[in-house]
């Protein structure tokens, strides 16, 4: 005979095993989306293990939940999106206090202690399928990235004060970006090439599409705004700036398994600082060389 659930425990069995119930439906529905036939085996696997977890809180909360398909969809769109690895990681970053649950519930529910272990393994199983082809080349994004971010932050507050025009910074943010991606792509390349790597071509791709996405939406606020709005431009490019630090630091911490607040102020830091010097040097050309564009 079990003993009676207090009410405190089968809350929290609801919601296990709601959790359950739409993590098992999360790694179908990413399954589907995996090449490597050792990934999707993998993801089946551990989808019909939380399934199972489900039936056996089932069998105490005596409710059969349904999948919240909402959450579900989001989690594969993410995966779709950002990446299967960074969805997963996600979702269980997400279940955050999930061991102090099992911990609660093993004096009420032998089978916790069963399932927690589980759990455990589940997390070593979702480490080995890691290996994800975006995650090999964070190197090669990190260096467009930053290197766009540091550049063309600098160039466009400089240009803001010498210029005072949107049209015309615009202008030149463009064709200083493009020229830079293009250099910086070729330059990984030849980087590659020269360390004997066969992937320089991916690499340089990587690399050269960072940097380019980086300087469309850096120039984007000039391009939108009248001619006059160069400093309402600049504002926004600087918020744009922080804004793609904090999604990009983001993105690798949780897929990586890094730092989020150490590389998110050192390189909001350096962008933040290059402008401002940038934007002082623009003020003193135009006052000291007298040139009015």
């Amino acid at each position: 005979k079990k003993m009676e659930i207090s009410e405190k425990s089968m809350k929290l069995l609801l919601k296990m095993q709601q959790n359950e119930t739409d993590e098992a439906a999360t790694y179908r529905a990413i399954s589907a989306h995996l090449k490597k036939k050792e990934d999707k085996e993998i993801l089946l696997k551990l989808a019909n293990e939380e399934a199972t977890h489900a039936l056996i809180w089932e069998q105490y909360t005596k409710k059969k939940l349904k999948v919240n398909k909402f959450k579900v969809f989001r989690r594969k769109l993410t995966a779709i999106i950002f990446g299967f690895t960074f969805a997963i990681k996600l979702m269980e970053k997400g279940e955050g206090n999930a061991t102090n649950i099992y911990v609660t519930l093993f004096e009420e529910i032998p089978e916790s202690k069963k399932i927690a272990r589980e759990e455990e393994a589940h997390e070593q199983a979702l480490i080995a399928i890691t290996d994800e082809e975006r995650l090999k080349y964070v190197g090669s994004m990190v260096l467009g990235l930053s290197d766009a971010l540091v550049e063309l932050t600098g160039t466009l507050a400089g240009l803001s004060f010498a210029l005072q025009n949107t049209k015309l910074i615009a202008l030149s943010g463009l064709i200083t970006g493009i020229s830079a991606t293009l250099s910086m792509a070729a330059s990984e390349f030849m980087a590659a090439r020269s360390e004997g790597r066969n992937d320089a071509l991916k690499s340089c791709l990587y690399t050269g599409i960072a940097y380019l996405i980086t300087v469309a939406l850096l120039v984007l606020p000039y391009l939108l705004l009248p001619t006059t709005g160069y400093l309402a431009a600049l504002i926004i490019m600087l918020f744009t700036v922080v804004l793609i630090i904090a999604v990009f630091n983001y993105y690798i911490a949780v897929a990586k398994d890094m730092s989020f607040k150490k590389r998110f102020f050192e390189m909001a830091g350096i962008s933040i600082g290059v402008a401002v010097v940038a934007f002082v040097i623009g003020l003193l050309v135009k006052t000291f060389l007298g040139i009015d564009v």
